[in-house]
């Protein structure tokens, strides 16, 4: 990623009022996300974090402000934007490699021939290394091969943009990190950028290019860190040490000020 490249996923001005709220949960939220970048956004529970990604996906449409993908408005879920949630979400009468295909039928999704999907369906479920599993139903599936599934579901559809919302929060500590590392692997094969939500600040330090922190109330941006130091990370915990200190201060403070 360089400065110079164009954002594919910008946002200016974002505000999002609910319907009959006195007040809005989100205010002038500003971003860029260029191509191969992981941008973590961590704060409060109940600061917005959530609301602000189905606003990026097109799922919620903004109060105010406007999202744009690779530069033309984006008012309704697009093809290319693909989104994992912390509850996998896989149908239980579907097999692995069923579901993975499932996600191609999304609306708006461009329609393929057979060869086309299964040739998508197979690098996915390669990628996240679910080949021998791809037979077998999500009763049959860990919690790890499960999130495994649902990212290969939205690797897929080929996604330029890929938001992901809480969705290792569930795991166990290692599987946590096998998926952090599959993560990087990810975008570093496909290209995709990500904006990944968070309530774990060591997660956000080993897999962040960026780190935004929103808080008060309505949810703002209180702070942004730049994450410079190479991957791998896990053995760099010295050089995060301070820029760790940073955000759960500010952290802190963004609590008290949501309350």
């Amino acid at each position: 990623m360089t400065a110079a490249q164009e954002p594919i996923l910008s946002a200016s001005g974002l505000s999002l009022r609910y319907s009959g709220a006195a007040h809005p949960v989100l205010a002038n939220f500003d971003l860029a996300l260029r191509p191969r970048e992981i941008v973590t956004v961590i704060g409060p529970s109940g600061a917005g974090k959530s609301s602000l990604l189905r606003v990026l996906g097109g799922i919620e449409v903004p109060t105010s402000g406007e999202v744009r993908m690779n530069g033309a408005p984006l008012r309704h879920v697009h093809p290319r934007v693909a989104i994992a949630f912390q509850n996998p979400g896989l149908l239980p009468w579907l097999s692995l490699e069923r579901n993975v295909a499932f996600g191609l039928d999304f609306k708006r999704q461009p329609k393929l021939n057979a060869l086309e999907r299964r040739a998508r369906v197979d690098r996915a479920i390669a990628e996240v290394g679910l080949a021998r599993a791809r037979r077998l139903h999500p009763a049959a599936l860990s919690g790890g091969m499960a999130q495994r599934t649902s990212l290969a579901r939205c690797l897929a559809r080929q996604p330029e943009v890929l938001l992901l919302d809480e969705p290792f929060g569930a795991l166990d500590e290692i599987t946590r990190a096998d998926m952090q590392q599959l993560l990087l692997k990810l975008v570093d094969t496909f290209g995709t950028a990500v904006v990944l939500i968070t309530h774990d600040i060591d997660e956000a330090l080993l897999v962040s290019d960026r780190i935004i922190l929103l808080g008060g109330s309505p949810a703002r941006e209180t702070g942004q860190w730049q994450i410079d130091v190479p991957h791998p990370r896990a053995d760099r915990l010295t050089e995060l040490g301070q820029i760790r200190i940073e955000i759960v201060k500010a952290l802190r403070l963004a609590t008290v000020r949501s309350h």
